[in-house]
């Protein structure tokens, strides 16, 4: 396989007062992973995907989701680990050996086809590669007791987004050294720097947004019907409603 895209959706927390973790809330009637997924799917250059799911999620991820969306570029749903970094630690052990991979976290459905391909793209070039927004607000940093410590300058300061998309061997090495080593960190670009590679940066758009609180999906309802109103949100063939029981 060229390319394979892991989806971390392991998150802990029963989100938004509901019974169901975030990735399987659903935005318009259809489930926010299976929107994730099926955009990656639409991928050409995408061979293989790979969604990390909670361990208790693992059926409820086959049945519920890439059966019955028919997610066909599904390899394996992975029981993931206790944080995020675990758990895409387990979705590159679960790979078969590839030239690239994408991480991209299930709760951003409002991926496009063109910021994957973009971000693919550079990661072919120089190893590494992960979508940003340039800061535009004023950027202070705070200590702990909430003082003001320092105005930063925000020429320069950007906002990591996924996807993110490296050379499998690479982002392999980072993430065995940091479980070796004891490494945290919130993003996998961040293990990747800490190995000296180069990361490249592809401008991300405001609307790829991570949903995590219920304002997020109200926002993402309406980011949706702007899609709709642009003629886009189709769900590779299937409708927009779709019965996933």
């Amino acid at each position: 396989m060229h390319t394979c895209a892991i989806v971390p959706a392991a998150g802990m927390g029963l989100r938004m007062g509901g019974r169901l973790r975030k990735p399987f809330l659903e935005l318009d009637g259809v489930p926010i992973l299976a929107r994730t997924l099926l955009r990656l799917q639409a991928v050409n250059e995408i061979d293989a995907l790979v969604p990390v799911v909670h361990a208790d999620d693992v059926e409820l991820c086959t049945t519920r989701i890439v059966a019955p969306f028919r997610i066909d570029k599904v390899l394996e749903v992975v029981a993931g680990g206790k944080t995020r970094q675990e758990s895409v630690l387990h979705g590159l052990e679960a790979l078969p050996q590839c030239k690239m991979v994408i991480v991209h976290d299930a709760v951003r459905p409002f991926v496009t086809e063109d910021m994957l391909r973009s971000v693919l793209n550079a990661a072919a070039h120089t190893g590494a590669a992960m979508t940003a927004i340039p800061a535009t607000d004023t950027i202070k940093r705070v200590s702990e007791d909430g003082l003001v410590l320092e105005t930063l300058d925000r020429r320069g300061v950007w906002m990591a987004q996924t996807p993110q998309a490296f050379r499998w061997e690479l982002l392999l090495k980072a993430h065995r050294m940091a479980a070796r080593e004891g490494w945290s960190a919130t993003d996998d670009a961040s293990l990747v720097e800490r190995l000296g590679a180069a990361v490249r940066v592809v401008e991300g758009l405001a609307g790829n947004i991570k949903i995590t609180t219920s304002e997020d999906l109200l926002l993402a309802g309406r980011l949706l019907e702007q899609e709709r109103g642009r003629g886009g949100g189709a769900l590779s063939g299937h409708a927009d409603k779709v019965e996933s029981s």
